[in-house]
């Protein structure tokens, strides 16, 4: 061990008066003292330039020519005070956007760092997956976030609508309940707003209904008359579900976990107020850090105030499918048909061997009928 803890100064101290002594042996002292003859000389130097405290100096560079100067840290802090959920990437491209070479990535994360304003141990979370429709419209997501208690005692629960190709957030609510009726008066709006999508993707919940055959809902069948395609994720498979839930975990960083929300009203006062920060000003990634908006444009589908009826053939058997229960009378038997379609008119195709039939709404097989099995029990109606 080089100097004992208890006696450094002394000892120091001790060495330059004997190492300064007429003939005195420097390299035994140093051994003698237990210290390198490099440390030794070191300790003469500055005893001979009139240092007489022997305190151990500072290593710290008198310059630090490379250290982020003020003006560039203020103005670092400023973007993330604007936005406290965005991380050292999007800060980079926002100054590089405005003229100003950014420093790199890292030196920006330790700026924010020593300033506090990233938690110890904060680190990013990895996506699904980068694919993506080519064009906006050709599908959306939507899902409801998951509910979230409000200072009230209320639950929320925020509906999220997402253009696939361009990330753009086609709609961002607030609502008390996750059924069938409040989905349809949303999509309503935001068709009426933007026009039809091709297809929408959700999961096998409600109320969106099971992706299996035969489970039908009326909220998909509603989507069928306006020529909008339910497309539901496989279960236990998220990655077909990447893009909105990293949507959701930006929603709650940046909306839940910044403000204090008494009730829906000022859940949906923040998410108008986010919405088109996230669609116009926030870099987004995965898009190259392109803003969604950049790379959103409206359907050219207009929403048909009419609800369209399907259209069926001339030499197509047709049938209206029970108002009470559903089923359809076809060679002299009755047929269940999903309860989503009750009171509909559908279309009953020969399909396959003798005896084989599909029954249709427009241009969709919804059940299929077989005359060869047994005669089923004549259901009560």
């Amino acid at each position: 061990m080089a100097w004992q803890e208890m006696s450094v100064r002394d000892q120091r101290q001790e060495f330059v008066l004997l190492a300064s002594l007429e003939g005195a042996n420097v390299s035994a002292l140093c051994q003698r003292f237990g210290i390198s003859r490099q440390t030794g000389h070191l300790w003469l130097r500055r005893y001979r330039a009139g240092e007489t405290g022997f305190e151990d100096r500072s290593r710290r560079p008198h310059a630090s020519p490379m250290r982020t100067s003020a003006e560039l840290e203020a103005r670092l802090l400023a973007v993330r005070e604007a936005h406290p959920a965005w991380g050292a990437r999007k800060i980079a491209f926002v100054l590089k956007e405005e003229g100003q070479p950014p420093p790199a990535v890292s030196t920006i994360h330790a700026v924010l760092a020593r300033h506090g304003r990233i938690a110890p141990g904060a680190v990013t979370q990895g996506g699904y997956g980068s694919f993506e429709h080519d064009r906006p419209n050709e599908l959306w997501q939507m899902d409801f976030k998951g509910k979230v208690r409000l200072r009230s005692g209320l639950w929320c629960h925020p509906l999220v609508i997402l253009d696939d190709h361009s990330r753009y957030a086609i709609e961002v609510s607030a609502h008390t309940d996750e059924q069938a009726l409040t989905v349809q008066n949303r999509l309503t709006a935001a068709f009426r707003h933007y026009g039809l999508p091709n297809a929408i993707y959700v999961d096998n919940g409600s109320p969106w209904g099971g992706g299996v055959p035969g489970q039908w809902t009326g909220l998909a069948v509603w989507l069928l008359k306006l020529g909008v395609r339910t497309i539901h994720g496989t279960p236990y498979h998220p990655q077909g579900r990447g893009k909105i839930e990293r949507f959701n975990r930006s929603l709650v960083a940046e909306v839940f976990a910044l403000n204090l929300l008494n009730d829906l009203a000022d859940a949906q006062a923040a998410f108008d107020r986010w919405r088109p920060i996230y669609n116009h000003l926030r870099p987004h990634q995965s898009l190259g850090f392109e803003r969604p908006a950049s790379r959103y444009r409206p359907s050219a589908r207009p929403y048909p105030e009419t609800l369209p009826e399907p259209e069926y053939a001339a030499h197509d058997c047709v049938r209206r499918v029970g108002t009470t229960k559903a089923y359809i009378s076809f060679k002299g038997r009755m047929h269940k048909l999903p309860q989503a379609f009750a009171g509909e008119k559908v279309a009953v195709r020969p399909h396959g061997p003798d005896g084989h039939f599909i029954v249709c709404y427009g241009a969709h097989v919804i059940a299929k009928i077989d005359l060869t099995s047994p005669l089923p029990q004549e259901p009560e109606l």
